[in-house]
């Protein structure tokens, strides 16, 4: 079995539930379009628009939700509907800087682990088995530990432990791609193997990926605000969203709203991406099937 079909039987299961409940799973798709989108023009506008968001207003704090402060205020008397909003961007920001460090990390590993001789190739992967045995959440925290908690710490950090698993599938669809007839043609009308790699083997697998990074976006902002809450990531009195739920888990009894917006943008938004990947999960099986 090919890691093609290994592929598309991930998603058999998926694809049966949703020839059954095809309303449901459209639903879900627009579902997870319209987060993302709201997220990322929050992300873009959100600042732009925002009163200070930093400044502190003793006289209203810790005030519930209201028509005036539709998410209430903080313990400093800060509006949490800006917060939120200004916090997108640094959240998001971070998140994409992520995805796209390991990307490429994954990417240089996995392309080299190919063109480079058998037993060389097998011995990168042999590494990459070893990191991927780890786990990365712990390797992360203690890299953001050395590194002094701060966002772009986690940044580093997570970038540094979660390129594995795009090395790892990459590494395995351009080793089967290297043996289709049309590689093979190639190869025989005296192509070298870099241009192999940039113009028929790399493009053809960059669409599983497209798949995962989508997803991988979801994740990462949980992981953000997980280091946040922490402690090593981003540090009070940032916007981001993790370390507003940081602030303020001290005063979580008494005023629940602080916590819980903040808390509520991250699992939405997660939630939007893992729906927007979990839609191209399924039209590149559908592309693959011949739909």
């Amino acid at each position: 079995m090919n890691a093609h079909e290994r592929f598309a039987r991930l998603t058999e299961t998926r694809r049966r539930w949703r020839g059954g409940h095809q309303t449901t799973g459209r639903f879900l798709d627009a579902l997870g379009a319209v987060i993302v989108i709201v997220a990322v023009l929050a992300a873009i506008i959100g600042p732009l628009i925002a009163p200070d968001v930093y400044t502190s207003h003793i006289m209203d704090a810790r005030l519930p939700p209201s028509a005036e402060h539709w998410f209430g205020t903080d313990d400093q008397g800060r509006d949490i509907f800006w917060r939120v909003l200004v916090g997108a961007r640094t959240t998001l920001f971070a998140a994409g800087a992520i995805v796209v460090l390991y990307s490429i990390i994954g990417v240089m590993v996995a392309v080299g682990a190919v063109l480079s001789p058998k037993w060389l190739g097998d011995l990168i992967m042999r590494g990459v088995d070893v990191m991927q045995a780890f786990p990365a959440l712990i390797f992360a925290l203690l890299i953001a530990a050395l590194m002094g908690p701060s966002l772009w710490s986690s940044i580093v950090a997570l970038a540094a432990t979660g390129w594995v698993i795009t090395a790892r599938l990459l590494a395995g669809i351009m080793r089967e791609t290297m043996h289709e007839p049309y590689v093979e043609a190639a190869r025989t009308l005296g192509v070298h193997t870099p241009a192999l790699m940039t113009r028929h083997v790399l493009p053809n697998a960059l669409p599983a990926l497209w798949v995962k990074w989508a997803g991988d976006m979801g994740m990462t902002i949980l992981l953000i605000g997980a280091m946040s809450f922490i402690g090593a990531g981003a540090q009070p009195p940032s916007a981001e969203w993790g370390a507003m739920v940081l602030s303020a888990k001290s005063y979580i009894t008494t005023a629940w709203w602080a916590a819980f917006f903040p808390g509520l943008a991250i699992a939405v938004t997660s939630m939007g991406f893992a729906l927007v990947g979990d839609a191209f999960h399924h039209r590149q099986v559908a592309r693959m099937r011949g739909h």
